[in-house]
Parts: C-alpha cells; structure tokens; sequence
C-alpha cells in the first residue's frame, strides 16, 4: 500500500533536524510510532522496513539525529553527548504534537529510549527496545567473547592495529567487516537501505567516533562508561525486547533488560544478528504489530 510520506525539519538547538513521517493519522484506538535510529551515526534508512507499520493505521516517524543524515552537521565534538540526544526526542514530539506515541529505538536508539523514559515523559503508550543495551561495559565484554570466536589471524590484525592506534587502516576495516557479517547482518548481499546508511556514516563519521570509537567493540568515546543497568527499575512502560540469535546484543545483554524491566517481555529471532527487521522482516513486522495492537486494546 502506499501512504503519504511528508519530509522536513524542527527546529532543534539553533540546527535543523531532518523528519521523515509516513502515513498521515492514525484509526482510532491507535498511536504513531516514534523510530529512534541506532549508531550513534547510522542515518535512518536502514530502519526503512518499518514503513511498512503505517498498514497497521497509524503514522511510522523517523529522523536523523542532529549530526547525522539529511540532518544538519554542526562540526563540534563538544555537541555530543547523550543529553543532547534526549533533548532532541522531545523537541521532536514537541514540533510534531506526538502527545501519545509507541516508542522504538534500534540499537543505540535503545540506550537513548532507556535514557528518555528515565526523564519520566507523559503520553509513551510502550517501549520497544531492538538489539539493544543497558551498559557499554557488558556490551564491550560480550564482543569480546564474539571477537574470540573470529578466526585467529582476523583477531591478530584487529588487536594489533588498535593498540598501534591505527583503526583506520583498511585492513582493520577489512577485519571488522567479517564481525559485522556474523553479528551485524548475516544477509548476503547486504540490503540497499543498510548500505546507504553505513555511506552516510563514513561520509560523516563525527558523531559515532565522538560517542562510541573506531569500531562496535572498541570503545573510546563518551558513551564509554555508560551503564544505566541499576535503573532499568524505573521504567515501568510495557516493554517488547527485540533480539536475534545471533545479535551483538547477545542474549546476555537482553537478559539484563529483562528482568531489569519488570513489565517486558523478549522476542528471540533465531535465523538474524542485529537486524532482524532486514534478516527476518516479515516475522518481525508481525511481532512488533502483534504487541502494539495488545497495547492498545489493554
């Protein structure tokens, strides 16, 4: 089916933020979902499939984050960090009038829903955090355990070329690129809508290197010694946990969301990594409109 799509930018900070909304209102009983995309960097495209949600009657919303995208890039590490980030959600909601939203966030998306529910907003109907974390440090530790599982002569050029300080060498580029191809997205070819996020992120790349480093196990940046995971008590919102089997979110980073979030529940894809809205699309799309509508009849 086709929905009307409306682009354009709020106003955020004095910069322009990027939105992108498909569909046009919601059937009644329902409410639009707000898509937070992960990174810190990767523009929204990636997060296309989900588009397709508008069929359920209601309004799917994404934007790239300040820095990132269609959005403005102001050129100042100083700018980034997760405050910012969180503000930015609710001028989003503000700009846009979203009084009452379902919320999703993808990955880094998820650490920024965790850290905006904690603000106590009013109007989020329920959370879904996909692939995603309450801590950098169990994040860090459960790639390196994926790391181990690399074959040896990958492992030796990633360790040896991080403590040489020289991450931008291809060949540690070439090396990380057989990891994203076990935990990041296992399909082959990797879709259209991935490739041309991960083309905006190198384009670009200030805001992932200032927030989290040179690679998604190699830490250096602000988000470094992130851990909400002694809050995760606070979030009292319906919670669907999104993950796949063979997702750098492992299963016992979503553990942790689990029992930390006492109204959650978790969907394990058996056959994805940390896509599974590409690796599975149809299964996922089912998952998450089953929950958002038992959230709305409840």
């Amino acid at each position: 089916m086709d929905f009307p799509i409306h682009e354009g930018f709020i106003s955020f900070r004095g910069y322009r933020t990027w939105v992108r909304i498909v569909g046009d209102k919601e059937d009644a009983g329902k409410f639009p979902l707000l898509c937070l995309h992960g990174g810190p960097g990767m523009a929204y495209d990636y997060l296309e499939t989900l588009e397709a949600l508008a069929e359920t009657g209601r309004r799917v919303i994404f934007y790239d984050q300040l820095g990132i995208g269609n959005s403005d890039h102001p050129h100042d590490p100083s700018l980034w960090n997760v405050e910012l980030f969180v503000e930015e959600v609710g001028a989003i909601r503000k700009s846009l009038g979203l009084n009452e939203i379902h919320l999703l966030g993808q990955s880094w998306g998820g650490f920024l829903t965790q850290e905006y529910m904690l603000t106590k907003p009013s109007g989020v109907k329920s959370l879904i955090l996909a692939n995603s974390a309450a801590s950098t440090e169990r994040w860090i530790a459960e790639a390196n355990l994926l790391r181990a599982e690399l074959p040896q002569e990958i492992q030796q050029t990633l360790t040896k070329l991080e403590q040489a300080g020289t991450t931008d060498d291809p060949a540690y580029v070439s090396a990380t690129d057989v990891y994203y191809r076990r935990h990041l997205c296992r399909l082959d070819p990797w879709p259209d809508c991935l490739n041309r996020s991960l083309e905006k992120l190198g384009q670009d790349p200030e805001v992932y290197n200032s927030m989290w480093g040179p690679s998604e196990f190699h830490c250096t940046g602000v988000l470094k010694t992130w851990d909400i995971e002694n809050r995760l008590n606070e979030i009292n919102t319906p919670t669907l946990i999104l993950s796949g089997r063979f997702d750098e979110s492992t299963p016992a980073i979503n553990e942790v969301l689990h029992h930390g979030i006492r109204n959650s529940e978790w969907v394990v894809f058996e056959e994805s990594s940390h896509t599974p809205h590409l690796e599975e699309t149809e299964k996922y799309l089912q998952s998450l409109s089953n929950f958002l509508t038992r959230m709305e009849g409840e």
